[in-house]
């Protein structure tokens, strides 16, 4: 039945500020980018290594929600890095502050979280 996740949907404050943090911090490549003007609203759909993945919205005024990863909801997103440490070092190159690199008790693997303008849990996950 089901074949693969086709996208993920974020809803941003600042369109700018998100749209510059998703195409030149973390480098996704834009499909393509609607103003919906009936809705007063942006959707950019983002392309990562060529593969369509994130739909980036904005909304006038949009309810706040709770953002911490072991909260009630979806906890995180995660990309995946050939080498965590390069991929860290660029980021926080760009301004964005990592935690710490851990590793995963179940599978050895590296890992580390980092936030998006909005705060939303993003994940770097070491293959």
């Amino acid at each position: 039945m089901l074949k693969h996740i086709h996208h993920i949907a974020i809803i941003c404050s600042d369109y700018k500020k998100s749209k510059k943090f998703y195409t030149e911090v973390l480098g996704l490549t834009i499909i393509t980018e609607t103003f919906r003007e009936a809705r007063n609203s942006y959707k950019l759909d983002l392309a990562l290594n060529g593969e369509y993945r994130i739909e980036l919205f904005s909304f006038p005024n949009p309810p706040e929600r709770t953002s911490r990863p072991e909260a009630c909801g979806l906890r995180h997103l995660a990309f995946a890095t050939d080498d965590i440490e390069a991929a860290v070092k660029q980021l926080n190159q760009k301004g964005v502050k990592t935690e710490l690199i851990r590793v995963d008790a179940l599978t050895g693997k590296r890992f580390t979280f980092f936030a998006d303008p909005d705060e939303l849990p993003l994940e770097l996950y070491e293959i």
